[in-house]
């Protein structure tokens, strides 16, 4: 997540949070000034503070936590100074941010957004809250395709809004059963029970809808050689039915990581979405807190 500086007053506003952060300054009333009023829920802090980046509105700023911001973002440095880092990097007015659907799992708020920095990505954003402020942040990013998958769906369009709240667990569960079963196992053989019959509709840029969709994309892809293992799930975080998953493995050679978004309808897994980000070598990283 990059915040550019769309104005003087942003990167002043940044520049003394930056300061405050690093304790070179610390009076008593500008402290005080950066409470946020906790009049938003979490969802729509986050919200908020992702729209930061397009509009250069430095007051959600004030969501995070000055003093502890555990940054996973391996191409941006630790904590609210790691900002600073990328804020001359990106071209002024250069940013655009649409949240296209947003969900809270606990003390977790994950997002799904359509951005543009650096050219036009889709990414997954992962925010922790502790007393309510953030202090945690994860995300999975992707090239936005020029055209539409096979199906004429695009990365990010679908079904917005959680319901089913009180299946929340039990989707989780099955969600996690499939990414075992399936895709960290193989165990191929149970392919077709997480499904309602050949209904499914998916938004990878490379598959179509269907079951038959997915089976004609694997043929293609081991005709090319090309192979994708998940070996860890590391998160699983649900609203209703709406879960995703954070797994780590490998696709056509290289490390990545897979955060996979299902919405599940009637006890099946009815439509996905999903970003597949390379994870850089150690040597690049940024900061120490590693992808996960």
């Amino acid at each position: 997540m990059f915040m550019p500086p769309h104005s003087a007053r942003l990167r002043r506003s940044l520049v003394l949070t930056f300061a405050l952060v690093m304790g070179a300054m610390a009076p008593t009333s500008l402290l005080q000034a950066k409470e946020p009023a906790m009049t938003k829920t979490p969802k729509q802090q986050v919200v908020e503070l992702l729209k930061s980046i397009e509009t250069g509105d430095a007051a959600p700023v004030s969501y995070i936590n000055p003093n502890k911001y555990i940054q996973h973002n391996l191409a941006v440095g630790d904590g609210l100074a790691g900002f600073g880092a990328v804020l001359a990097q990106l071209p002024k007015g250069s940013a655009k941010v649409n949240t296209v659907r947003v969900f809270q799992d606990g003390d977790h708020v994950f997002a799904h957004t359509e951005y543009n920095f650096f050219g036009p990505k889709i990414g997954f954003d992962v925010f922790r809250f502790e007393d309510g402020r953030i202090v945690e942040h994860w995300d999975n990013l992707q090239a936005t395709p020029a055209q539409p998958n096979p199906s004429g769906r695009t990365m990010t369009d679908g079904e917005t809004q959680a319901s089913d709240l009180h299946l929340t667990e039990a989707n989780k569960a099955l969600v996690k059963r499939f990414v075992d079963d399936i895709l960290v196992n193989g165990r191929m053989p149970l392919l077709a029970g997480y499904f309602d019959g050949d209904n499914y509709l998916q938004h990878n840029p490379q598959i179509g809808d269907k079951l038959s969709g997915l089976g004609a994309a694997l043929a293609a892809m081991a005709k090319q050689g090309l192979t994708m293992k998940y070996d860890t799930v590391h998160k699983v975080l649900g609203e209703g039915n709406f879960v995703l998953t954070l797994s780590e493995g490998q696709f056509a050679g290289r490390h990545v990581a897979f955060y996979d978004l299902f919405r599940v309808q009637n006890g099946k897994i009815a439509e996905h979405w999903d970003t597949i980000e390379e994870i850089p070598e150690r040597a690049a990283w940024k900061n120490a807190n590693g992808k996960f």
